[in-house]
């Protein structure tokens, strides 16, 4: 654990904690965390915010998601992409970050409750979240949005399927976006440096990115089509504001991505929290450095979304 002095003291507590993906142990991960974020979604403090669910209809079955109001209607959205390594999560699981975002920003945000591997590989969860964005703009009245002030925003795994909404945005292919928040985002199966260094830390590391992968691409070889990073051009995208911890296997591919999208003329924030490992803040959601990236990220929303 040469990391180890350099994460800083306030997260030492999770030194030793590990995501083991593996598929013989993915059901008793899944159901110790799913246990973990119920229980503090119920007791999580949400003033300002008005919290209702709902189900986008398809075909026989729908998606579940949960709408966070917190700014007056007709607001600007946010269509939210929760973490979990598109194997882990639910409604629960980024719920603090959804309340934030929607008190931070003033805006609704509307998260979704997206399909999951090994049992459903990709496309099944960009697919939902292609519905609900398409959902939210179509029926922006009935929702008491503004479909003009719509941006995207996930985290870890959520940020791949957003950054994935703004790409097909940008092509045509989706409803117009104006933002784009990614939070330690997953945006590229190619081996990094961070990937090889990272090997053991906790919140994530560099064997469980390579599971994650292989879960989400199912019996077949992974179209380049699943990964933000390998999309010929970004060119066009939406304004972005990325946002990774120092100590994370997914660091690089946050940090190039961002390098890219300057290159390609896209109005970009990066920030980088040292000390910090993968889902910092919801290992420590009262932690002022998670504060800091809360007040961050309603900050870049409010200025778009609200001018």
């Amino acid at each position: 654990m040469a990391w180890l002095e350099r994460l800083d003291p306030a997260l030492h507590g999770f030194a030793e904690a590990r995501t083991d993906l593996s598929t013989d142990q993915l059901g008793v991960v899944r159901t110790s965390l799913d246990q973990r974020r119920r229980d503090a979604a119920q007791v999580l403090d949400t003033p300002g915010v008005e919290i209702v669910g709902a189900r986008v209809a398809l075909g026989r079955r729908t998606i579940p998601v949960r709408i966070y109001r917190g700014g007056p209607s007709p607001s600007p959205a946010v269509v939210y992409c929760h973490s979990g390594a598109f194997v882990l999560g639910n409604l629960d699981t980024d719920q603090i970050q959804c309340v934030e975002l929607a008190r931070r920003a003033r805006c609704t945000v509307i998260a979704m409750d997206y399909r999951l591997a090994p049992d459903y590989p990709y496309p099944a969860a960009f697919d939902d979240a292609m519905v609900v964005l398409n959902w939210a703009a179509t029926l922006a009245g009935e929702l008491d949005i503004d479909a003009g002030r719509i941006a995207v925003a996930g985290t870890s795994a959520g940020g791949a399927l957003a950054a994935l909404l703004a790409q097909h945005s940008a092509a045509g292919f989706a409803p117009p976006i104006v933002f784009q928040a990614l939070h330690q985002p997953v945006l590229d199966d190619r081996p990094t440096p961070s990937k090889q260094e990272f090997s053991d830390t906790p919140g994530f590391d560099g064997p469980a990115t390579a599971a994650m992968w292989r879960h989400y691409a199912g019996a077949r070889d992974l179209p380049e089509a699943a990964v933000p990073a390998r999309a010929a051009t970004l060119a066009g995208v939406a304004p972005a504001l990325i946002t990774c911890a120092e100590l994370d296997p997914l660091r690089d591919e946050a940090l190039d991505y961002a390098r890219r999208l300057l290159a390609e003329g896209v109005a970009t924030e990066l920030h980088l929290f040292p000390g910090t490992c993968h889902g910092f803040d919801s290992l420590l959601p009262e932690w002022e450095v998670s504060h800091q990236l809360f007040a961050l990220q309603g900050a870049a929303l409010r200025r778009i979304l609200h001018g």
